[in-house]
């Protein structure tokens, strides 16, 4: 346990002075957006890492949370704190209309179902036009502290970065105290059996539910997160593909753990881009190291560090 509490400072340490280490703008953007990815994975993770049910909606559930956000702020007014705020209540809600139904099926269905819901979100805000603007897409989206009197600069992505950072570290630490809880262990059970989960009293399709709509929150804050980044959104980042993401970062990275979908949202950000020296052929080669990784790492990154270092500790 000391060890691991060290390695997680260590981490911390490190996360905190990356800023100052990286001389490239452009990769300081990147490691924006993938600690916007750890937060949409560490939901991701909650529903399909510790309940056993894969959800293909998380980038529908991002899209909502982004464009709630944006419109809250434009059409009436509110601070961008406040917007940010509201936007996982406002996917929340989304969340339960979607919810309840979905999780009366189970396994492929399930997923079948999700997915359907992420299509017809992607296919709202591409047609209604006149709310969300289609393909064109809303700019102009502003930063925190907007206005001349702000006290921090948002628009400093160095300021942005620990802005994202201290709300990845907080909902990573909210996952990990659900995680451990009693509703945690449920979950987990549900996981392992559900049927005996069922035959003991618990209302099992409750915690499933609860898990469902905490995931849709995690997404709808990353959503607004990178409405406010970019300042700039459309529905061609909240598709089908980027769902998969999701839960390629969950497995990647080791599903069922916190570690996990910090390791695998950096994984689906940065590899794509140190493949575009192949453009041609960079979704071949991403697709391929993918299915490789997940043939022969079944338990994620975090599974196999696992397992080398009990390997070479029973050897010591």
């Amino acid at each position: 346990m000391k060890f691991k509490t060290l390695l997680m400072l260590a981490a911390l340490v490190l996360f905190l002075a990356l800023p100052q280490l990286i001389t490239v703008k452009y990769y300081l953007h990147l490691c924006i957006l993938a600690l916007i990815w750890v937060i949409m994975a560490q939901g991701q993770n909650l529903i399909q890492g510790y309940t056993g049910y894969v959800s293909i909606v998380q980038a529908g559930f991002m899209g909502i949370g982004a464009y709630s956000s944006a419109l809250m702020g434009s059409h009436f007014g509110l601070p961008v704190g406040m917007t940010i705020i509201l936007a996982p209540l406002v996917t929340a809600v989304f969340a339960l209309v979607a919810g309840y139904p979905s999780l009366r099926v189970k396994g492929h269905y399930f997923a079948i179902v999700t997915l359907a819901f992420n299509m017809v979100i992607f296919i709202v805000l591409l047609n209604f036009t006149h709310l969300t603007n289609g393909e064109a897409g809303i700019s102009g989206i502003h930063k925190p502290g907007y206005g001349r009197g702000a006290m921090i600069d948002f628009y400093d992505r160095q300021v942005y970065y620990y802005f994202v950072l201290a709300i990845a570290v907080l909902m990573t630490t909210l996952a990990a105290v659900i995680v451990r809880s009693r509703i945690g262990q449920i979950l987990l059970a549900i996981r392992q059996n559900e049927d005996l989960v069922a035959s003991v009293g618990v209302a099992a399709w409750r915690y499933k539910l609860f898990a469902f709509v905490i995931s849709a929150m995690f997404a709808g804050l990353a959503g607004a997160l990178y409405a406010h980044y970019q300042s700039f959104i459309n529905p061609e980042i909240f598709g089908v593909a980027q769902s998969m993401d999701a839960i390629l970062a969950v497995i990647i990275g080791g599903s069922g753990t916190l570690t996990g979908p910090v390791i695998g949202a950096f994984f689906v950000v940065f590899l794509p881009e140190y493949l575009r020296f192949a453009d041609s052929f960079r979704l071949i080669l991403y697709g391929l190291i993918l299915v490789l990784a997940t043939i022969f790492m079944p338990r994620g990154i975090v599974g196999l560090a696992r397992d080398l270092g009990t390997r070479f500790g029973g050897r010591k």
